[in-house]
């Protein structure tokens, strides 16, 4: 396809904007670690929560949207509106906890929270596991979607040869043109990345945000606008899927059997707590660590929560039906056009056949936005593992500053290029996703019980991670379960719960000394941390509200259990009700939609007066 110029210079624009910034910032990210990660713990709730969201709006998601949607119509995405649970949770019971932690990574918290050999290797295993393969992993499907849409873009062949002549000897090369996109990709993000550190990652995060939403917007009006409107896409749906399809159900078809009352049962019951993460762990707790205090900490993740939920999916969703309609076939192997035999396919052709000069360059610039802002995050986010949770405490503790800085930046290059091999070897962003939520299946309940039950320790964690691992590994590879993601998760889960509880109780609890000092930090429950209460004998003059617990003059007390559940659970209700509600309203189904966006109205009005009124800051 030909590009106009006007399409060039956006693009081109766009990457010599983010050079520069990335050269601004590179001063006061070198200064240390604490800048280069963590941006001095200095960031607004509006900027660390936007920065949230646009890290979880990369290449791949509108495309892994498309594809849900053309194979199990708006239900599919259950996959992870199942998550809004866990996200809700990580607002009101863990962001405050995370924030007065003052560490630089999650898994820093592993020695803080237990202790021994157990702690200090749980550690370092955490740092080279999730900093390397499982970081790469998802680095490798952002990566996949942005080669798909370079291609497609571009009208690229599958290898580029050149005729090079040396010493008067000729000799041909030949390179895929994946490893071509690919390099060239990664060395603009990791150019970026080493220089800015977090300050550059988070700023071209929020310009990142609102380009890839008005291209998005933009594209999603032009698509239904070129079939004729809502109506008429209903009734060519109609046409090709017949009068009974199911494509804009917002629950699963149960009457297809006992499968999808299955799937839809898991997705609800078990994998939201399940999965890694639930607590906010990861790159969305570095956000958390680098807010102002509690209160920006609470607000910036409660705005991730709503714009990723109910701002951003509607257009992505409506563009997936447009495809369906104009691809009839898209997804099936036998199409004719080889490139819509990829489900996924169906949103860059939509953007390349639809969106006029202009708009196309916002576009695919907004695309390589989103690229840079999630592989930036995950390359910066990777090597604060690498650098401060294993080279640091393992190798070289005692380095000047700029040591560190330096090492940093090589860590981001090493996984750039680590990352980039994992995404040659896939074919399908679903099903990667899918075989990382396995993968970390089991391991979310002990993340959440090692806040609220003193109990819990290393071997909890490790035995939990290793079971997940092997019983992951087996399921996928069984014919039996082969592609039955819920019947995966159900034999993976409670595999790893029975191990790691098991492992619990035969291995011996945290020092008492390590669990007060934590519990000091953190304050969390009283409920589950008895034994340890009662060994604090020296109190602060300042106390809880009921007396019971010692709380540091530097932040507020953490909210009795029954508010921040209650703003939990009306949390969820309000963030289901306005999806569903917009949703519908975009369908043209009014009725229903005022139904919801009255509850969404209820439900927001319950929870600012929760949060105004429990989750104060004196900060």
């Amino acid at each position: 396809m030909n590009i106009a110029p006007i399409d060039w210079a956006i693009l081109i624009g766009y990457i010599v904007f983010a050079l520069g910034l990335g050269i601004y910032f590179s001063k006061r990210a070198g200064q240390n670690i604490n800048e280069f990660f963590v941006s001095g713990r200095n960031l607004p709730w509006w900027l660390a929560g936007t920065s949230m969201v646009a890290t979880t709006f990369a290449a791949d998601t509108p495309l892994a949207v498309t594809g849900l949607v053309v194979n199990d119509g708006i239900a599919g995405n259950w996959l992870w509106w199942n998550a809004v649970l866990g996200g809700m949770l990580a607002t009101f019971l863990f962001s405050r906890l995370w924030r007065r932690a003052e560490i630089i990574t999650d898994v820093e918290l592993t020695e803080h929270r237990y202790s021994g050999a157990s702690a200090s290797f749980l550690r370092g295993f955490r740092a080279l596991y999730i900093g390397l393969p499982i970081n790469c992993i998802t680095m490798g499907w952002v990566i996949l979607a942005m080669q798909k849409i370079v291609v497609l873009t571009f009208g690229l062949p599958e290898t580029v040869s050149w005729e090079i002549t040396v010493l008067q000897t000729a000799f041909s090369l030949t390179i895929s043109t994946k490893v071509l996109v690919v390099m060239g990709c990664l060395l603009i993000a990791g150019i970026y990345c080493a220089l800015s550190g977090f300050w550059g990652v988070v700023v071209t995060d929020l310009v990142q945000f609102g380009m890839a939403m008005v291209g998005s917007l933009a594209l999603a009006g032009i698509a239904v606008h070129k079939v004729g409107g809502i109506n008429t896409l209903k009734e060519k749906l109609n046409e090709i899927y017949g009068a009974e399809h199911t494509v804009l159900n917002f629950t699963p078809d149960f009457s297809a059997g006992e499968m999808a009352i299955l799937t839809f049962g898991v997705y609800l019951g078990v994998q939201w707590w399940a999965s890694n993460g639930v607590d906010g762990s990861g790159y969305i707790a570095q956000r958390m660590f680098a807010a102002k205090d509690e209160r920006h900490t609470l607000l910036a993740t409660l705005w991730f929560n709503i714009a990723h939920y109910t701002l951003r999916p509607w257009p992505w969703i409506l563009v997936a039906l447009v495809a369906m309609v104009v691809y009839p076939g898209l997804g099936e192997l036998q199409h004719a056009n080889p490139a819509l035999r990829d489900a996924e396919a169906g949103y860059p052709m939509l953007m390349l056949s639809y969106l006029p000069t202009g708009l196309l360059g916002l576009m695919l610039t907004a695309f390589l936005a989103a690229f840079m802002s999630t592989i930036d995050t995950h390359l910066n986010w990777g090597a604060s593992y690498l650098v401060n949770d294993f080279y640091k405490r393992f190798f070289k503790p005692e380095a000047a500053a700029s040591h560190y800085v330096a090492a940093s930046r090589v860590a981001v290059v090493f996984i750039m290029i680590i990352a980039g091999g994992a995404s040659l070897l896939m074919n399908s962003i679903a099903g990667a996703w899918k075989f990382l939520i396995a993968l970390n299946s089991g391991i979310g309940l002990v993340q959440i019980l090692r806040w609220y039950w003193w109990r819990i320790n290393a071997w909890s964690e490790i035995s939990a991670m290793v079971a997940a691992f092997i019983a992951s590994i087996v399921v996928f590879t069984l014919p039996q379960t082969k592609d039955e993601f819920a019947l995966q998760l159900l034999i993976i889960v409670p595999f790893s719960t029975v191990v790691w509880g098991i492992v619990t109780f035969m291995t011996s609890p945290v020092s008492m000394e390590t669990l007060t000092k934590f519990y000091q930090r953190v304050r969390p429950s009283v409920a589950g941390w008895k034994p340890v209460i009662a060994t604090i004998v020296h109190t602060d003059t300042t106390t809880s509200p009921a007396g019971r617990r010692p709380v540091p003059p530097h932040a507020t007390d953490t909210p009795r259990a029954a508010p921040a559940l209650l703003a939990w659970v009306v949390g969820v209700i309000f963030i289901y009700a306005t999806l569903f509600g917009i949703g519908k309203l975009l369908l043209g189904f009014t009725g229903i939609a005022v139904i919801f966006l009255a509850i969404a109205i209820i439900a927001g009005a319950i929870m600012y007066h929760n949060v105004g009124r429990n989750f104060k800051s004196n900060n």
